[in-house]
């Protein structure tokens, strides 16, 4: 199956209350790996439309509002629409992050590494303070990403 993107694929994401998001695929995992898992670098602000190659092109990974690693499902049947593609497209600018696995019961965390082809199993983990500022490692579906943009955008 052909996918309707490719890293550096722009999107945007519709909010629950209207408007737009945008989003920047970052990581396709490899099919050889069993899954469709993506990560995606999001930004504001909430935009009225679809914006235009011009807002693309300014976009830059340091100020995205999340990156994470999410499903393809919306992107695969269209209720989020592919824009274009990020102009000279280049995986080192888009950095992959690591990841904070947490247990809330015992207050113990571990940071998490992925390998850039393939974002369903880890690496690696290691020891981090519990009150870590890294994402939580978790896959979001389109409608957890929706929803999250939209908390974020008002």
């Amino acid at each position: 199956m052909t996918l309707p993107y490719q890293e550096g694929s722009v999107f945007a994401v519709p909010l629950r209350n209207g408007g737009y998001a945008l989003g920047v695929v970052a990581r396709v995992t490899d099919e050889k790996f069993g899954g469709a898992a993506l990560l995606g670098y999001f930004f504001g602000p909430k935009r009225a439309s679809v914006p235009s190659r011009q807002v693309i092109d300014s976009l830059e990974p340091s100020e995205a509002l999340k990156v994470i690693i999410f499903g393809d499902l919306s992107l695969l049947n269209g209720e989020w629409p592919i824009i274009d593609r990020v102009s000279d497209w280049r995986r080192r600018d888009w950095p992959l992050p690591d990841f904070a696995r947490k247990d809330d019961i015992s207050k113990r965390a571990w940071r998490v590494h992925y390998s850039d082809d393939n974002l369903l199993q880890p690496l690696s983990e290691e020891s981090e303070p519990y009150d870590s500022s890294l994402e939580r490692n978790t896959s979001y579906g389109a409608g957890a990403v929706e929803l999250l943009l939209t908390r974020l955008l008002g």
